[in-house]
């Protein structure tokens, strides 16, 4: 044979086994990049009865829980306004003032707010402490937030189409949304909703529901008229404002702006950890989203399932964990939002045992890893 002929045939076949074996490896890569589904009924069994035994176990302890946290951040509030206008007499005293008054708000907000009104405490019977009649320090309107984070989230949570929680119709957050100039700014629009939280929070349905702009979804129903939805949104957004920054410094004569200024950073450094901890739980680089074809009639299991690979936790100290209203074990959350919060601690080692012997992921780290993932998934969206 030819020896030039004889090269170019060895040649040929050496291209064509490193063709093959690149084949090979890309498909080995992608059958082990599929996740193998868990069993969903053993799942929804295994979750179903750590949630039996826990809910067997609420009583008097979390009542004395629930109600000594309330003892707790009323102190902090009024403490926090009498410091505020003793800040006169030494700064030191005004700043120790506002950071009393944050606290307090957290508190109110995270630990007592959202907690009582996702009925965690409903089973007390106690008219002050029920989802039905409790209102928070905060701008949105209770039964607004019940509608839209309550129902539409916890039911749907992260169905792209279905839970506007998901980038809350501002930050693009994945590949589910088309890319559009606005978002490459939209870290600005992270650090804008941020420090307004509170009103991104109350302004949420309204913008679900077109109120003021665009053509409402033909998919989204009525729950409340537009008229009623504009007249809460105001009303809560006013006493709100009146409370803070007119009777409060009013109250305090003199020192009015000691008192004004003192209630508007305590709200900001309020917005600014709310914000932080809610975007730690939902935004982080691992979390996952989903389709709705993909959600239709699915079973308790699946809807497990689909809770977990959409949360994230946070590790922390106790009072880390308190002043996260528990929502450091987001997952937890999602999985049992209707247990007691503090109860998450006790549970979240049965639950991570529990997805590891269905080989599914429990996204937990810092406070720094989880923040930092947070950060770059809204960066990486910016762009196309």
């Amino acid at each position: 044979m030819n020896t030039s002929v004889l090269k170019d045939s060895v040649r040929q076949e050496d291209v064509s086994n490193e063709q093959l074996a690149q084949v090979q490896l890309a498909q080995a890569s992608e059958a082990s990049s599929v996740k193998e589904k868990p069993n969903y009924d053993e799942l929804a069994l295994q979750l179903d009865t750590i949630k039996a035994e826990v809910k067997q176990k609420i009583g008097a302890e979390d009542a004395r829980y629930i109600r000594g946290i309330i003892r707790i951040q009323r102190l902090c509030e009024w403490c926090g306004r009498i410091l505020l206008m003793l800040g006169f007499l030494q700064p030191l005293l005004w700043v120790a003032g506002v950071l009393s008054l944050a606290a307090a708000k957290i508190l109110d907000n995270m630990e007592i707010g959202h907690n009582v009104m996702h009925g965690q405490y409903d089973w007390m019977n106690d008219k002050h402490i029920n989802s039905i009649s409790y209102e928070w320090d905060i701008a949105c309107d209770g039964a607004s937030w019940n509608r839209v984070h309550n129902y539409e989230h916890h039911t749907y949570t992260n169905i792209i189409g279905k839970d506007r929680d998901f980038g809350y119709g501002l930050l693009r957050l994945s590949n589910d949304f088309r890319w559009r100039v606005k978002n490459l700014w939209q870290f600005i629009t992270y650090v804008l909703l941020s420090v307004m939280f509170q009103w991104g929070v109350s302004y949420h349905e309204m913008a679900a529901e077109r109120v003021f702009f665009g053509k409402k979804k033909n998919n989204r129903k009525n729950h409340v008229t537009h008229s009623e939805l504009k007249k809460r949104f105001f009303s809560k957004g006013t006493r709100q404002l009146v409370k803070d920054y007119v009777l409060f410094p009013l109250l305090a004569g003199p020192l009015f702006l000691w008192v004004l200024s003192g209630n508007l950073i305590a709200n900001l450094l309020r917005n600014l950890w709310t914000s932080t901890i809610i975007f730690c739980g939902h935004f982080t680089g691992d979390v996952e989203t989903f389709n709705e074809e993909d959600c239709k009639n699915e079973s308790r299991g699946q809807w497990y399932y689909r809770q977990a690979l959409g949360s994230s936790n946070i590790q922390g100290g106790n009072v880390f964990h308190v002043l996260t209203g528990h929502l450091s074990f987001q997952i937890e959350h999602h999985l049992f939002p209707d247990i007691p919060a503090k109860r998450y601690r006790e549970i979240a080692p049965k639950v991570q045992a529990v997805f590891k012997a269905h080989g599914m992921h429990y996204n937990t780290g810092s406070f720094l890893k989880q923040y930092s993932s947070v950060l770059k998934r809204i960066i990486r969206y910016s762009f196309p």
